[in-house]
This record gives C-alpha cells, sequence and structure tokens, in this order.
C-alpha cells in the first residue's frame, strides 16, 4: 500500500502531518517551543509532552503505555538542551485502523507504534524542532508455526497478513536511529533470547543498511516507483521545503 503524508496542514499548530500507511492513519501535531508551567519547567532542557488520542473511545492505560514508550524514544533525538525552559507539545490522533486489526490477535500496542513514531517525526521536522538525528521504526512478527531459522518470520506485515498467519507467537517492534543505535526494542509473546537477537538483526538490516531505511515491499511506491521509508521521508520533507521557498524564486 502506498505511503501517504501531509504536512503543515494545521492552521493552528506549530508543525503538523498526516500520516496513512497500511490501513492506518494519524494526525500529528506539534506545539513548542512553547511556555512551559512552573512545576513542569527543567532549567537546561525543554519538556517534552505526548499525548495519544483514539478513533474511537476513550484513553485506557495502554495508550497511557503508548505515550511513556512515544515520549522516551523521541526525548533520545529532540535536542532538549537547545530549547531548555521550553515546552515541545506532541499530539497524536488515530483516525483510521484497519478493518482486520481486532481480529488479528496482535496487540495493537505494537502495530500501532511504529506509524505513530513516524507521524510525530514529521511533525517535528514541520514543526523546525531541533533533532540529532532521524529514526525509522519497524514490526517483525513471527507466527507460532515458524521456528528461528525457518524463513517465515514477517517484516513490517498488514493487518490481513497477520490475521492470514494467526496465531503470532511474538511480535517486536524496533526503532534505530541513522548511526545504527537502537532507540526503542518492545517485544510480546514468548520467545527466545537468541530470537529476540535475530529479530533486532534483521530490523537492524533493514533500517541502517546502507542504501537507505526500511524497505517499502514491491506493493508500495515512492513517487511512483519503488523505494525505501528513508527515501520516501526526505521526498516529503524537500517538497515541504521546496513550498515554503517558492517566494525566493518568485522574487
Amino acid at each position: 500500500m502506498t505511503l501517504l503524508a501531509v504536512l503543515s496542514h494545521l492552521n493552528r499548530a506549530d508543525g503538523s502531518a498526516t500520516y496513512t500507511h497500511n490501513g492506518y492513519a494519524i494526525i500529528g501535531a506539534v506545539n513548542g517551543p512553547i511556555e512551559v508551567q512552573r512545576r513542569d519547567e527543567m532549567p537546561e532542557e525543554a519538556t517534552v509532552e505526548v499525548n495519544i488520542r483514539l478513533a474511537v473511545g476513550i484513553g485506557s492505560p495502554k495508550e497511557r503505555h503508548l505515550e511513556s514508550l512515544v515520549h522516551n524514544t523521541l526525548r533520545s533525538i529532540i535536542l532538549t538542551r537547545s530549547i531548555p525552559r521550553t515546552l515541545v507539545q506532541i499530539t497524536l490522533q488515530v483516525t483510521s485502523l484497519p478493518e482486520e486489526e481486532a481480529a488479528s490477535g496482535v496487540d495493537s500496542a505494537c502495530t500501532l507504534l511504529p506509524h505513530l513514531l513516524h507521524t510525530a517525526l514529521l511533525a517535528l521536522l514541520s514543526a523546525s524542532i531541533p533533532l540529532s538525528t532521524a529514526l525509522t521504526s519497524v514490526v517483525i512478527a513471527v507466527p507460532a508455526s515458524a521456528s528461528s531459522k525457518a524463513g517465515t518470520t514477517m517484516l513490517s506485515p498488514t493487518a490481513k497478513e497477520l490475521l492470514r498467519a494467526k496465531p503470532i507467537r511474538a511480535t517486536h517492534v524496533f526503532a534505530f536511529s541513522g548511526n545504527r543505535k537502537l532507540l526503542l526494542s518492545q517485544s510480546m509473546g514468548v520467545f527466545a533470547y537468541d530470537e529476540w537477537g535475530e529479530a533486532c538483526e534483521m530490523a537492524e538490516d533493514v533500517c541502517c543498511r546502507d542504501e537507505g531505511g526500511v524497505g517499502l515491499g514491491e506493493d508500495m511506491e515512492v513517487k511512483g516507483g519503488q523505494g525505501n521509508l528513508e527515501e520516501w521521508l526526505r521526498s516529503v520533507v524537500q517538497k515541504k521545503v521546496e513550498m515554503e521557498q517558492r517566494w525566493r524564486v518568485a522574487t
């Protein structure tokens, strides 16, 4: 499925992005650097706040857990010491989930997490928040019938693929920076340490390989051609910069 993104489309936010992929649609908004309440103010760095809103229903402890994961991951790449005594507020609104999400048997805390991270990253770039690096994230699922060397591990599966492969024995989410630093590791299910290590190596390979970030697959497109997630991310940001610099060309 084609990746889609729209940047800087919300008028009352310093930065915004709408991200759509594999049936997931998320709107991200960033306000900052803005004034922070005195009780949350830190003298040497910025305060980062993450809020996740569901498409339907009210928040639960699962959303609070997701907020914690996204917060800790983003805080590791935001240059908080360059904007001290301020607040960077990130709001992520989930607007659509795949129809097969609930029946796939996999906790949405894993399948949704990479999309939340990518949306937040695009919104931060839209708001011109200083970052030390970009990040890429990927889901790896292991069906119950798969062995560690069977070659049936699923990389960035869709909800339909998870439903067909049900039951899923283990699910892993990894996020890496551009310099191969592991920023996030979240796993659920039953797995051995060696299996986790193999999944981590696979994620590092597709997130940090020399030719670019996460491979999109045969049925995914970037500007009508094959590519990877890093190339797609660069094209989105490049288009935004070109739009903002049109006045230079006009004059």
